[in-house]
C-alpha cells in the first residue's frame, strides 16, 4: 500500500481495515473449513464410517462469513463485474455523470439491502430460521451480511467521492499485482 500515498486518509483507513479483517476473519474461516472439511471426509467418513453430523451446516454458514468479508474488499479492488458496453461512445463528461448517477443508485440499493438484512436478523430467532440439522441460528450471519452491505455501500460512495475529486477511481491493489 506504499505506492498509493495519494490516496486520501479516509480511504486508506478503510483499506487497511478491509485487508486486515479479511485476511484474519476471512482467513481463519478458510482454515477451519480446510481442517474441518478433510477431518468429516477422511477421518470421520471414509476411515469410521460416521460423518460429523450437521457438517454441512458449518461449512454453509462458513461460506455466507467468506462471502460477508470478501464483498467489500472486491469492491474496493474493483474486482466486481462493471460493463461498460457505451461507454466509448460518450463523451467523457457524460461517461462519468452517468457513472455517478449509477454508483448513486447502487448506494441506495445497499442502503436498503442493509436495512433488510438488520431487520431479517432481529426477527430470526422469532421466525425459527435456523439450519437444518444442527439448528443454528441465522441471526449473527444476518447481521454480519448487514455490516458487510454497509460497508459496501461506504465504499461505494467513497468511489463516487474520488470521481468528484478526480475524475476516477484508484482502486486497492493487494500484494504484488494489480487485481
Amino acid at each position: 500500500m506504499k505506492e498509493q500515498s495519494n490516496i486520501p486518509k479516509p480511504i486508506e483507513f478503510l483499506d487497511r481495515g478491509l485487508i486486515w479483517t479479511s485476511l484474519i476473519f476471512g482467513g481463519l474461516t478458510l482454515v477451519f473449513m480446510t481442517a474441518f472439511s478433510v477431518w468429516n471426509v477422511l477421518i470421520m467418513r471414509k476411515a469410521l464410517n460416521s460423518p460429523v453430523l450437521g457438517a454441512e451446516d458449518l461449512l454453509i454458514l462458513s461460506l455466507v462469513v467468506i462471502v460477508a468479508f470478501s464483498i467489500p474488499l472486491g469492491a474496493r479492488t474493483g474486482a466486481h463485474i462493471e460493463i461498460e458496453v457505451l461507454e466509448s461512445q460518450m463523451s467523457a463528461r457524460f461517461a462519468k455523470w452517468s457513472m455517478i448517477f449509477v454508483k448513486l443508485l447502487g448506494v441506495g440499493l445497499l442502503i436498503v439491502t442493509s436495512w433488510r438484512l438488520w431487520h431479517a436478523a432481529g426477527t430470526a430467532q422469532k421466525f425459527g430460521e435456523t439450519t437444518q440439522q444442527l439448528l443454528i441460528s441465522y441471526q449473527p450471519f444476518y447481521y454480519l451480511l448487514s455490516i458487510s452491505a454497509g460497508l459496501y455501500a461506504i465504499v461505494v460512495c467513497l468511489d463516487i467521492w474520488q470521481m468528484l475529486r478526480s475524475g476516477r477511481v484508484q482502486y486497492l491493489h493487494v500484494g504484488g499485482g494489480a487485481l
